[in-house]
């Protein structure tokens, strides 16, 4: 019994040396947390004047093996609020403010007080408004990568585009010609007069053909009935244009057919598109305007291309080679939905002898139909329509142009 009550004496006694030194170091804490408080420095509550031309400077220590502790620290100043029953202490107060603003940006903590600024020359791709002008304009650069053999083409922005566009989505497609014919694309994150991209595309070519190449942004509106439009394209040659790697380039949208047109007449075409059969029908009924020819005949000759492969041809009979001849071509082709944005139409209209069977025959005239790639203007429109409308055939005159 007295042995259990010393071992019960000694187990207090522990638990009492324990807790007193708990306390002692608790206290110690305390005391050392104040003590460090102390030791910050407060600035005096006063509004410092601070020129707009004085560069910021910061306090750092001359020893660059400093600890922690011995970097300054000081407290921001209290700046007093002004009375609003004196009117000149609050506008003085108030020029004071803005001076310190502009000097030190307009990021700011709480009410007003400033911390610091974003320099603008840091960020080498900034976009900046369209030049002046009604046309629209693309905006975009080229990059190429030497060590990985890749274009990178960022896409930015549209500028100026048509009114009627303003409320459809801008599809944007680029290609790499000759060779690339699959298009990468791009859809606007707006609408609006200047749609933006900020797309990223890249481009596998061989440092020895990307000279040769040619970059072909076609852009296109969709209306809220998915109907596609055509916009414009730009085609961009990179030949001498790789020297300044990553500029922001601004180049103006091709809208217009820069083919020769002559008055060789005009020629009705009939399209339709069949998505469930996959077949292109084409009708050429009849012609206007043509110079009347005494001693041949004319005929129409249709041929579906698919990149530079001719798929098939066709041709109407020989008819007398007046001013309005009528041909009554009607034929279809093959061609696959994922062909469509690829394929053409190129209809001629050519003269044929018939008094020299073995002599050939020559071209009058051609119309090329299909997407950006082969047609711009109203051929192009026509192949647009054409893809909207499904099953609906759409007709259209269209001038012939010259085969040269």
């Amino acid at each position: 019994m007295v042995s259990v009550g010393l071992i019960a004496g000694l187990l207090v006694l522990l638990l009492f040396i324990l807790l007193l030194l708990g306390l002692v170091m608790f206290y110690l804490w305390r005391w050392k947390r104040r003590r460090d408080r102390r030791q910050y420095l407060e600035l005096v509550a006063a509004v410092p004047h601070v020129p707009s031309c004085t560069p910021l400077v910061i306090p750092v220590s001359q020893d660059s093996c400093a600890k922690p502790g011995d970097i300054p620290f000081m407290l921001p100043p209290r700046f007093p609020i002004p009375r609003k029953d004196t009117e000149k202490s609050e506008d003085k107060a108030e020029v004071t403010k803005m001076d310190l603003l502009a000097h030190r940006g307009s990021l700011c903590v709480q009410s007003w007080y400033p911390v610091g600024t974003v320099l603008a020359g840091l960020y080498s791709g900034k976009v900046v408004a369209p030049p002046p002008g009604m046309a629209t304009r693309l905006c975009f650069s080229v990059e190429y990568r030497y060590g990985g053999e890749q274009l990178a083409v960022s896409l930015f922005r549209l500028g100026n585009l048509p009114p009627r566009f303003h409320s459809n989505i801008t599809l944007v497609q680029l290609r790499l010609l000759p060779d690339d014919r699959r298009p990468r694309q791009a859809k606007s994150r707006g609408t609006g007069p200047d749609p933006e991209f900020n797309d990223y595309f890249l481009f596998q070519v061989t440092a020895a053909r990307v000279s040769q190449s040619t970059l072909s942004v076609s852009v296109l509106s969709v209306s809220h009935d998915g109907k596609r439009h055509a916009v414009g394209q730009v085609l961009f040659p990179l030949q001498g244009e790789l020297g300044q790697a990553g500029r922001v380039l601004w180049r103006d949208l091709d809208t217009e057919n820069h083919h020769h047109c002559s008055e060789l007449g005009e020629v009705l075409v009939s399209l339709s598109y069949n998505p469930t059969l996959q077949r292109l029908s084409v009708e050429v009924p009849k012609a206007r305007g043509m110079q009347p020819l005494m001693d041949a005949g004319v005929c129409v000759r249709a041929s579906l291309q698919i990149h530079t492969q001719v798929v098939k041809i066709k041709s109407s009979g020989v008819v007398k080679g007046d001013s309005e001849p009528e041909f009554e071509l009607r034929t279809s082709f093959k061609l696959r939905a994922e062909h469509v944005d690829e394929a053409c139409l190129r209809l001629e209209v050519r003269r044929e002898t018939d008094y020299v069977p073995s002599e050939p025959s020559i071209p009058l005239g051609v119309v090329v139909l299909g997407p950006f790639m082969y047609a711009r203007g109203p051929q192009l429109q026509h192949w647009m329509d054409m893809v909207n409308t499904p099953l609906k055939p759409v007709k259209v005159w269209h001038g012939l142009c010259t085969t040269t």
